[in-house]
């Protein structure tokens, strides 16, 4: 279990860590939390400059609200820190 908690963290961080993923992420949090993600996603997919494995992750990360919960919150809880 702890092994699986240290992934789980050290995943965080690592999206923290990087400027565009970050944003990205929080403003999907910011959508999903409003119910408002649909159309940005539907904008992410007509995208023709990103290539269709990025579509697809962003769509898996979009339909986890939860992650994009604990994503939010872990990078409001460690902003002071970075």
């Amino acid at each position: 279990m702890l092994e699986l908690w240290t992934q789980d963290l050290e995943s965080l961080e690592a999206i923290s860590q990087d400027a565009e993923a970050r944003a990205i992420l929080l403003q999907m949090a910011a959508l999903s939390r409003d119910g408002q993600l649909e159309p940005f996603l539907a904008a992410l997919m007509g995208d023709d400059d990103l290539d269709e494995e990025s579509k697809h992750r962003l769509l898996e990360l979009a339909s986890d609200a939860a992650f994009l919960r604990v994503v939010e919150d872990y990078l409001e809880r460690t902003r002071s820190l970075h």
